[in-house]
């Protein structure tokens, strides 16, 4: 089993948007994925419910854990999309 920490980077945190996103891209993986806040009890990262449900704010740390083919690569893209702050305002709106 894979582990890895992540920060969240968006500004809302794991919800809306960034949480939607996250969910999506752990339900294209083969590996068996989870999330957790550090020292609580992993949640699926297929289900937008469990995932929105940890209440995780910008700043926060969460701990992934993935089991099965491409377990490594998918905690990998996984991190980078939590890390991302996906509620930047675009240029134009600048």
């Amino acid at each position: 089993m894979e582990e890895r920490r992540a920060t969240v980077g968006s500004r809302v945190g794991l919800h809306a948007r960034p949480a939607s996103l996250f969910v999506q891209a752990a339900g294209r993986q083969k590996a068996r994925v989870t999330i957790a806040k550090p020292g609580a009890e992993p949640v699926s990262a297929r289900s937008i419910l469990s995932v929105l449900a940890l209440d995780v704010h910008q700043g926060d740390e969460v701990v992934l854990y993935a089991d099965g083919d491409g377990a490594a690569a998918a905690l990998d893209e996984l991190v980078a999309i939590l890390e991302t702050d996906h509620d930047e305002p675009s240029a134009a709106h600048g």
